[in-house]
């Protein structure tokens, strides 16, 4: 009776502590960020879980699958805390005025199959983790202040459809292997790029 009462209080536990943690990093992230319009007033770190806040989709396990913060007037940074929410599939954080780097724990998101942080103020690399992101179909990082090389290892994204880079700060060639070979050359306009590499020849960064 004693193994039957622990098997069942483990089984309605794990949703609940999944979600506190996931709960708990977004609660990091509304610390971080400046809110004029109050767009993220539900975010209350008491409650069980965020699945009730609004701009936050779960799934049926109760676990944080979509975030909509595209066009909420945010700045502040990002955080390590957003490589918790191991099951998000769509970040969402477009025309907003966020800075900082872009956290490499962005790549631990292993079912993310859309990330949009197009139009805000980031800076540094593109993260090379990103390349661990094996469902990513689309990551749009223009309109930026990122700087140096396209990471090469991002060509292994076979699921990747769209790329866009353009208005940014990038410096050496863009790669041409897996899908980067289908991408239309506005997606990597207005930058300090160098033209496509050459099959064959080690790619060279052009002092990036």
């Amino acid at each position: 009776m004693a193994a039957t009462f622990v098997l069942f209080f483990l089984f309605v536990s794990v949703p609940s502590i999944l979600c506190n943690s996931e709960g708990d990093a977004l609660h990091v992230l509304r610390t971080r960020l400046s809110d004029p319009n109050n767009v993220l007033q539900s975010w209350d770190p008491t409650l069980v879980n965020p699945c009730t806040w609004f701009h936050v989709t779960c799934n049926n396990e109760n676990s944080v699958i979509r975030l909509d913060l595209g066009n909420s007037n945010f700045s502040g940074s990002l955080g390590s805390e957003l490589g918790e929410l191991k099951n998000l599939q769509y970040l969402e954080l477009y025309r907003n005025s966020i800075d900082g780097k872009i956290p490499k724990e962005l790549g631990k998101l292993k079912n993310l199959i859309s990330m949009d942080l197009y139009n805000n103020k980031f800076e540094g690399r593109i993260p090379k983790s990103f390349a661990k992101l094996k469902s990513l179909r689309f990551l749009r990082l223009n309109n930026n202040n990122l700087s140096g090389p396209i990471p090469r290892k991002l060509a292994k994204l076979s699921n990747l459809k769209v790329f866009d880079v353009s208005n940014n700060n990038l410096c050496g060639t863009i790669p041409v292997d897996g899908p980067f070979a289908n991408f239309p050359i506005k997606s990597f306009a207005n930058n300090r790029l160098n033209g496509p590499e050459l099959k064959g020849l080690v790619p060279y960064d052009f002092g990036c």
